[in-house]
């Protein structure tokens, strides 16, 4: 073995001790986890849908409520409601963004029924993750009460049940409620640098 070879093997030992240490301290052991996806950068509702592809992939049942997307014809609602209706509840209760619904009333009707029944879906012991998509926009737009969305999934969500929040400007009381944030940065974007429209396959 090599200088080089046999210091890369301490060095891993090293943090294979100090990585088997820091788990023998974590007590906290499972729970149902609050999620949000947040930031101006492209992939929170597709890392929600792949962590509802993950979820089918362990049978375990999910549900979709889309606040927005209206009846746009997306790749993941193809495959969920084709491929996998018997474990994935989809329901695409937006009318579009509200740049082209221009009915504030409208959109608040819309998204106040997606939230009753992603209440519903969420109250249900027998689905193990419930993916809110986009519902931050709904939330941003005054639509929804966040500190009426944050008190439900604090005292209502069952211990088990895992919920994904998705979209921009997460506020700060579901930040604060989540047990997990991640927020997508944008560093580069096709459109605003090559005008280049979304595209199948990777935007929708």
């Amino acid at each position: 073995m090599s200088d080089a070879d046999q210091r890369h093997t301490e060095k891993m030992q090293r943090i294979q001790t100090a990585r088997k240490k820091m788990m023998a301290s974590k007590q906290g052991g499972e729970k149902g986890l609050i999620i949000v996806h947040t930031g101006n950068g492209k992939g929170k509702s597709s890392s929600g849908f792949g962590m509802i592809m993950r979820a089918i992939g362990h049978d375990m049942p999910c549900a979709v409520v889309q606040f927005i997307k209206g009846n746009w014809d997306t790749g993941e609602k193809r495959i969920l409601t084709r491929h996998f209706a018997d474990q994935c509840q989809f329901y695409t209760m937006g009318e579009g963004f509200t740049w082209d619904t221009q009915d504030r009333q409208r959109d608040i009707a819309a998204a106040t029924a997606a939230w009753e029944k992603a209440k519903d879906l969420i109250r249900d012991p027998n689905i193990a993750l419930v993916l809110l998509d986009e519902i931050n926009i709904a939330i941003r737009y005054d639509y929804l009460d966040p500190d009426e969305v944050a008190d439900f999934l604090l005292t209502e969500k069952p211990p088990m049940t895992h919920v994904v929040l998705t979209g921009r400007h997460a506020k700060p009381v579901l930040i604060e409620a989540a047990d997990l944030v991640s927020e997508m940065t944008e560093v580069k974007h096709p459109f605003k640098s090559q005008g280049i429209v979304a595209q199948k396959g990777v935007e929708f």
